[in-house]
């Protein structure tokens, strides 16, 4: 049994503490400092804080581990090594040469495909069948350190950001135990990463959510996956956001109408019981769950059945 000190913030940071927690002895955790959020902006603690409150475990949420004064904390936990999952903080080298076993990390792609802030996202938009966790052992540079272990985990035609960040969180906590095992026995050896294959996974940004329909349907369909929940792919319809949560991309192309007026990207060339078909720049894009502004989501089904879809045009 190790003494675990453990830095994370987001909720994909939650199985990897709870498994430390039924194998180890954590001696304390840090996470951001709460944060505003919602419509009233009030401070919010984080989902690893409200997790180490319900387990009793010491909490630290320094600004910042840069001065002397913020590291006290993380010096008196004596711990033999700090499992960073999500954190936020930039750690460093004081930190990361602190703990006698070194900083080890999860991080939610096979590196060195989507270092960065968002490799889940990324990995979805580029159409990559294949993602993974990679447990390294932290370094100065932005994901760089060397690998202990990599596990790998294919990527389905219905995986969403959500359903694969769930996936890969579960699958990063198992990983997390067999590293640290291999560590404590000495057995396990990092490796540094390849020079090649490297790619950078940059923070999303909202504006990406917007759907251009003069892209390929299956470009789009991945864009969707991509940020559902968040930020959630948009367009309009008469003047009116829609976002779209839902949809499957028909490849095949689609022939001109007689008159012309569904040929232009975005036109809702159908609408069926469950989806409507939106003409794309190349194929067809079956949207079946939408949501309008303050609205909760729902099937296209519902949608229909208050709004006239049949004749329009999406953005």
């Amino acid at each position: 049994m190790l003494r675990v000190a453990f830095a994370g913030t987001p909720e994909f940071a939650l199985p990897a503490l709870a498994a430390l927690l039924a194998q180890h002895s954590v001696v304390g955790v840090l996470t951001q400092p709460d944060r505003p959020r919602g419509r009233g902006q009030k401070l919010a603690a984080s989902p690893v804080k409200r997790a180490a409150l319900a387990s009793q475990l010491p909490l630290a949420q320094p600004q910042t581990l840069s001065s002397a004064a913020a590291r006290a904390q993380l010096e008196a936990w004596r711990a033999q090594v700090l499992v960073v999952v999500a954190y936020g903080l930039i750690l460093p080298r004081e930190v990361l040469t602190l703990p006698p076993l070194g900083c080890i990390n999860i991080h939610a792609s096979l590196l060195p495909r989507w270092r960065g802030a968002a490799p889940i996202q990324r990995a979805l938009l580029a159409g990559d069948t294949e993602t993974g966790v990679t447990i390294m052992q932290m370094d100065s540079g932005l994901d760089t350190g060397p690998v202990l272990l990599q596990r790998r985990l294919a990527i389905s035609a219905s995986h969403t950001s959500g359903s694969l960040h769930e996936a890969l969180s579960t699958l990063g906590a198992s990983a997390l135990l067999q590293a640290l095992e291999g560590l404590a026995a000495g057995t396990l050896r990092a490796s540094p990463q390849p020079l090649e294959g490297v790619t950078y996974a940059p923070k999303i940004a909202k504006a990406e959510a917007r759907i251009d329909w003069s892209r390929d349907a299956l470009e789009i369909e991945r864009q969707i996956r991509a940020f559902n929940p968040w930020p959630v792919a948009e367009t309009t319809l008469d003047g009116e956001t829609l976002r779209i949560l839902e949809a499957q991309a028909e490849p095949a192309a689609i022939q001109p109408s007689k008159d012309g007026k569904n040929d232009h990207p975005g036109a809702i060339i159908a609408v069926h019981d469950d989806f409507m078909r939106i003409r794309c720049g190349r194929g067809c894009l079956r949207v079946t769950q939408v949501q309008r502004p303050g609205r909760r989501p729902v099937a296209v089904r519902d949608y229909s059945h208050s709004v006239a879809l049949t004749g329009g045009r999406l953005g």
